[in-house]
């Protein structure tokens, strides 16, 4: 049977893997909103049928969910994104990337609370109808 290399065998997750990791997979999620929203934009432009058949899809607890995973993915991305780029333009940054990924991820970390708690709040209100 054939043995796994040694690099494969022992590798470790890494502070910077899991950030690059993310990064991409919120990137891909962006995306995902990005086209999500152009339908959205597509059929409100189509008059007053379109927009309230639109608004009833979106207004739905399940929307209301996703908008505070949106939140999530946006501010991880933006925040990453500050990081990556410190780290591209400072030598320091590049020593000091555990240390900036964590002060980055506690902002962000912060605002998710500050934004997500009265979206979550709309939520729980919108299902007791």
């Amino acid at each position: 049977m054939l043995e796994k290399p040694s690099v494969i065998r022992h590798y470790r997750w890494h502070v910077g893997t899991i950030a690059w990791l993310l990064h991409r997979i919120t990137g891909l999620l962006l995306i995902f909103y990005l086209v999500l929203h152009i339908w959205v934009i597509h059929h409100i432009s189509q008059g007053p049928a379109g927009f309230n058949k639109v608004m009833g899809v979106v207004q739905t607890p399940i929307f209301l969910l996703l908008e505070i995973g949106l939140l999530g993915c946006v501010l991880y991305h933006a925040f990453n994104g500050l990081r990556i780029i410190v780290i591209e333009f400072s030598k320091e940054g590049v020593e000091a990337h555990k240390q900036i990924y964590a002060a980055m991820m506690a902002v962000a970390i912060i605002l998710f609370l500050i934004g997500g708690v009265p979206m979550f709040i709309h939520f729980l209100h919108a299902l007791a109808g």
